[in-house]
């Protein structure tokens, strides 16, 4: 979601200030310096919440979508591919809009300590898209059959911090946070023939830390956090989360 002041203005919390400078209001001492000061903390408050709302959504959708102890539908722990078999129907509230002609490979991976390699197949003239997101939401990068072909291709997606070498014929992909969420697509006509020609692909593909380039990877289990909620879509917990004012009105005293 694109939220900015116009939007915030829009739901009606600003029309009356818009007109309005802070520096004209402060000029007079009278009723309406009240009104600047709300209109201060109004605008200090939809700042925060611009600023914070990709962050907070990627984060709450990386919650539930890895807290699983193994691989389970659409769902999978941090740093593995979790493999859509099927288009993603009515049921499905993960994320908001999801394509319904792709099957989906998708991946949180933590790209701090180390850079993460995936690995795709040879493609062939199938179209496929591999978008990498960091935690503002913000695609980074996107190979794929348009921009990159259909050839085998491996990248190291670098965290904000790394430097380093990387294997010959590795391309770097660079995240501006550690949190990188993969969201691969692959065209999928929806015959069973074509499911299981999508399926023998999506099971070429591998992720693993560089460290273990040129290894075998066996990823870890994953952690079930119980307290996270596995059936409100994460939009809605999103959007039902509260702040509490005191950290706007207690920076005045």
């Amino acid at each position: 979601m694109n939220i900015t002041r116009r939007i915030a203005i829009q739901t009606g919390l600003g029309t009356a200030l818009s007109s309005l400078t802070l520096s004209a209001l402060r000029a007079e001492d009278g009723p309406l310096f009240g009104i600047a000061e709300g209109a201060e903390d109004f605008w200090l408050a939809t700042d925060a919440y611009i600023y914070g709302y990709p962050l907070v959504t990627v984060e709450m959708t990386r919650r539930v979508a890895t807290n699983v102890a193994k691989l389970e539908g659409t769902r999978g722990p941090m740093g593995q591919l979790i493999k859509f078999r099927e288009y993603p129907n009515a049921s499905f509230h993960d994320v908001t809009a999801p394509n319904a002609d792709t099957l989906y490979t998708s991946a949180f991976f933590d790209v701090g300590k180390e850079p993460w390699l995936l690995s795709a197949p040879n493609m062939g003239d199938r179209y496929y898209l591999l978008p990498f997101l960091d935690g503002w939401t913000t695609v980074f990068a996107v190979p794929g059959k348009r921009t990159t072909g259909g050839a085998a291709q491996t990248y190291a997606i670098t965290g904000p911090g790394w430097s380093g070498s990387l294997p010959t014929g590795v391309k770097e992909l660079k995240s501006a946070t550690n949190i990188v969420w993969l969201i691969a697509r692959i065209y999928c006509t929806g015959t069973p023939e074509d499911y299981a020609a999508v399926h023998s692909l999506q099971d070429q593909f591998k992720l693993m830390p560089l460290s273990f380039y040129g290894k075998e990877y066996t990823p870890p289990a994953g952690t079930v956090d119980p307290t996270i909620d596995m059936k409100t879509p994460v939009r809605d917990q999103v959007n039902r989360m509260r702040t509490s004012s005191a950290a706007i009105s207690g920076r005045r005293s």
